[in-house]
């Protein structure tokens, strides 16, 4: 089935990390890791990480307030807030409406979207289908999380991730620009290669399965790189299929940022020049749902993105959720 989605471009985009910076050199002193195999095969060399007081809305609100500020609009503006989180504030309320509180966009219709690294790309697929059909006119999409709190940093695996947020602005068009297709997957046979398993109705937290470990992320890495590899071009040729476009008409490939080898490793698959294939993870690492939305604000402020530039998404997440998307700027 195809999902093609049409006239929904993005005004705005905005992002926020914090000031907290763990390097990889400060990594060896606490689990055993080296710095350099951390950079050399993952392509991290620092993360930012969210102080104590600071939760994942916290986050997610500064990068919205941004967006909608690049967007030349207000948060009464706002008709619609998805945030794409694996890491909520709290089980309840969802953390768009304690978002949408502390913005004030008291106006907007306001959900969480779970579906971990690939949240950003299922939520902007969503937040276009409501925009498509004219149900709403502005949304602000949002991808946030904060890995550092289900982190246990005795595991080696505590090198992956980082804390940050990202987020877009999108509205109706009536110009031949913005999305021109989605291609969403999910694969739940991939279910325990990675999960949070304490805090949900299986494993409510307590005493026990705390001290289990359960509160922290658990990752089978060499499952993820495989996983990965194999289901990023499957998605990315589809949506090639669906648009009629061949891989030497992207510009810029603003994927999620798992890793770089994975990266590397998907662009020469699909035939993609990897200068075009744009990266921040040395600076940030993992941020989850934060990935894309973080890079598309850095690319968007440095000027890259030209109207008519065709810019590729892509990710893949805990699930196996996965996807790509094609978008021409306007």
């Amino acid at each position: 089935m195809k999902q093609l989605v049409r006239n929904v471009k993005i005004i705005g985009t905005g992002s926020y990390v914090p000031e907290l910076i763990y390097t990889n050199e400060y990594l060896e002193t606490i689990v055993p890791t080296n710095a350099k195999w951390i950079e050399d095969n993952l392509g991290i060399k620092e993360r930012r990480i969210a102080l104590p007081e600071q939760a994942t809305s916290d986050l997610a609100s500064e990068a919205g307030l941004k967006a909608i500020e690049n967007a030349g609009l207000s948060p009464n503006d706002i008709e619609l807030i998805i945030v794409a989180t694996a890491t909520p504030d709290r089980l309840a309320p969802s953390t768009a409406a304690i978002v949408q509180d502390k913005i004030k966009a008291y106006k907007a219709v306001a959900f969480d979207l779970a579906a971990v690294c690939s949240g950003f790309l299922f939520s902007i697929s969503a937040a276009s289908q409501f925009i498509a059909t004219g149900i709403y006119n502005n949304a602000l999409v949002i991808g946030a999380d904060t890995f550092s709190k289900i982190t246990d940093w005795s595991n080696r695996n505590c090198v992956f991730f980082g804390d940050g947020a990202g987020a877009a602005v999108l509205t109706h068009t009536e110009t031949d620009s913005g999305f021109l297709a989605f291609r969403l997957y999910t694969d739940g046979r991939g279910k325990w290669n990675f999960t949070i398993p304490g805090g949900g109705s299986e494993f409510p937290l307590s005493y026990e399965n705390v001290d289990a470990g359960y509160r922290y992320f658990q990752m089978n890495g060499k499952a993820v790189y495989e996983t990965a590899i194999t289901v990023l071009p499957k998605a990315i040729n589809q949506v090639l299929k669906d648009t009629g476009l061949s891989i030497n008409d992207i510009d810029y490939m603003i994927p999620h940022q798992p890793s770089i080898k994975i990266l590397k490793d998907t662009a020469k698959i699909i035939g993609l020049p990897f200068e075009k294939v744009m990266t921040n993870m040395d600076r940030y690492a993992n941020t989850s749902g934060g990935t894309i939305p973080i890079l598309l604000d850095e690319v968007n402020r440095a000027g890259k993105l030209k109207s008519g530039t065709i810019i590729l998404f892509a990710a893949v997440g805990s699930g196996w959720t996965y996807g790509a998307s094609i978008m021409k700027w306007s």
